[in-house]
């Protein structure tokens, strides 16, 4: 009984560490190493509360951070008006927006974005079919030579990777896992060909 409650524990100490601390320092370093200029228009796919959109416009000054998500009720509070609330609240609001969109059919033209992140959302998408063409929606919105960033169970992010036939794939790390090794978060990150 006493090594079940250790296990339980840990599992939980780990996920709280991942969702309050370890994806935010990650998302950090992650668009830090993805060489911003600043002045770059960015896509984060299911937004949410805005973590990876907030970090990602305090590096585009001059630039542009557009999330896009059906805004789930499965989330406490996950809604445009919240969103938009914590980026006022980290003062780039001026350089943020947020649409009401599908993943799997992007309000968006062919070639808007320099890069587009996505942190654990496509998975959610019920289908095999849909998270794919969530993914080639992605790829369509990118300009040519701009980066796609994705976030996901380490499972999903390689048939991500093989769908479109490039990319590398990364694991996050502990910093990034909920619960345990078994639910780990990989990256793929692929450049859109010219």
């Amino acid at each position: 009984m006493a090594a079940a409650g250790t296990i339980l524990l840990t599992q939980a100490s780990v996920y709280l560490h991942t969702t309050l601390r370890g994806k935010l320092r990650i998302w950090a370093r992650e668009l830090d190493q993805a060489g911003l200029k600043g002045n770059e228009q960015l896509l984060d796919l299911g937004c949410g509360r805005g973590a990876v959109l907030i970090e990602a416009a305090r590096r585009l000054p001059a630039g542009r951070a557009v999330g896009a998500d059906l805004w789930s009720r499965d989330q406490s509070g996950n809604n445009p008006d919240a969103t938009l609330a914590n980026a006022a609240a980290a003062g780039v609001a001026d350089r943020v927006e947020v649409h009401t969109a599908d993943l799997t059919a992007l309000p968006f033209a062919d070639g808007s974005f320099d890069i587009v992140t996505s942190a654990m959302a496509i998975h959610n998408i019920p289908s095999a079919e849909g998270r794919y063409r969530a993914v080639d929606e992605a790829i369509r919105v990118l300009r040519p030579g701009g980066q796609l960033l994705i976030a996901d169970p380490w499972w999903m992010a390689r048939k991500y990777a093989a769908h479109i036939g490039q990319g590398t794939l990364r694991g996050l790390g502990p910093g990034y896992w909920y619960g345990g090794p078994w639910l780990a978060v990989t990256l793929l990150r692929a450049v859109k060909k010219r």
